[in-house]
């Protein structure tokens, strides 16, 4: 696992994945953590934490995100103070 720190905008989430928009690019194949936030009104924030592996990569045309799914391997919930 390589050392990239970027974010992204969740598209899709479910047990099995997750896939999302990045301005980097990801390889397939790569092992990547990852968190998503999650919010809800009246509610305390939420950061899912993930560990998982890029199953697509597909480079947007010039100047769009890249778009990459991955799967959801392990994941711990982290309270946001």
């Amino acid at each position: 696992m390589r050392g990239l720190a970027a974010s992204g905008e969740t598209r899709n989430l479910s047990s099995g994945g997750v896939l999302f928009f990045s301005d980097s690019q990801i390889e397939a194949g790569e092992t990547i953590e990852y968190t998503i936030d999650l919010e809800r009104e009246q509610l305390e924030p939420v950061s899912l934490r993930c560990l998982g592996k890029v199953t697509r990569s597909q480079a947007g045309d010039a100047g769009e995100p890249c778009e990459v799914a991955a799967t959801l391997q392990r994941y711990e919930f982290v309270r946001v103070r």
